[in-house]
């Protein structure tokens, strides 16, 4: 298991400041052992579940011309037809992925191809799972597309996740199952693929990036 890059500065100030305080208990409390004990053990598993934010795990990944893969881990949430507003401009399918806190964070490219779009929105910070979160909070939308089909990839924004990263320019060639950015914290990735894409999860499925194949072009 790596650890993201991302996620060196964050892991760096929460262990000065987890540190600081425990420190200062157990200084300004020489006399009461049990709460500097407490307050250390507290500190180190806050310490060691925010490491677990930004863990890349060692994993094989699958690769197919005609695979969408899962850009993210994380638990399908929503499969079905909707109208997309800002690139497509009709219907699409849409499978959206929920990204708890306790999920790796980086994302992945679903599929190999040119990067057509790649847009930032400054918006809301609505829970992710509202259905308005789609198109009114922060968000990141990426279209990549090759000779099977052009797919629509949007990092969201949520009510804890307040940071998104994106790696793609438009023009950039891109490799099926690379990174394609990261969302500190969680919250959710929506695709959005042609009418009548095979697709290959149910609502509820729990998916994993790079290995999970979401649909069959």
């Amino acid at each position: 298991m790596k650890i993201h890059r991302e996620g060196l500065a964050s892991i760096l100030i929460a262990f000065v400041v987890l540190a600081l305080i425990s420190g200062a208990v157990i200084y300004f409390l020489p006399g009461m052992p049990l709460v500097g004990n407490i307050v250390a053990a507290f500190s180190l598993v806050l310490f060691l579940f925010i490491v677990s934010f930004f863990r890349i795990p060692a994993r094989e990944m699958k690769l197919g011309e005609n695979l969408v893969m899962a850009p993210c881990d994380g638990k399908v949430v929503v499969i079905e037809e909707t109208y997309e507003p800002e690139y497509f401009k009709d219907k699409r399918l849409q499978v959206s992925i929920f990204m708890s806190p306790a999920n790796v964070h980086v994302n992945r490219n679903p599929i190999s191809g040119e990067v057509k779009l790649s847009q930032y929105h400054s918006g809301k910070y609505l829970v992710a799972w509202h259905p308005k979160s789609s198109t009114e909070n922060e968000r990141h939308t990426v279209v990549i597309g090759n000779g099977k089909a052009d797919i629509l990839v949007r990092q969201i924004a949520g009510a804890l996740a307040r940071r998104i990263v994106n790696y793609l320019k438009p023009g950039m060639q891109v490799s099926q199952n690379e990174e394609l950015g990261f969302i500190k914290f969680g919250s959710r990735v929506d695709l959005y693929l042609p009418i009548g894409t095979k697709v290959d999860v149910q609502l509820e499925q729990v998916v994993r990036s790079g290995q999970t194949v979401i649909a069959t072009l």
